[in-house]
């Protein structure tokens, strides 16, 4: 019987909560969005500006690593190709 009971209260304050959720604006909800995305931003741990430029230049050297392997595969498969068809 008790696990009925407490099953029920539950319930009661689990739909209470939704209640309350929807009477809050659009306006209201976008707010605390907003106010709990700033919090979140606030608990980060930023990189120094050193750190910032070092993980800068490894993209950009990844990056052009990688357009240099794409550019070498396509001009090789362009070569293939054209030694098939012709």
């Amino acid at each position: 019987m008790a696990t009925s009971t407490n099953v029920t209260k539950k319930t009661a304050k689990t739909s209470t909560r939704t209640r309350s959720r929807a009477k809050r604006s659009v306006f209201s909800r976008i707010g605390g969005y907003f106010v709990g995305a700033w919090k979140e931003l606030r608990l980060v741990r930023w990189p120094n500006r050193k750190a910032t430029w070092g993980l800068t230049l490894a993209v950009i050297l990844f990056s052009l690593f990688f357009v240099v392997v794409i550019l070498l595969l396509d001009g090789f498969f362009k070569y293939l190709f054209e030694l098939i068809i012709a």
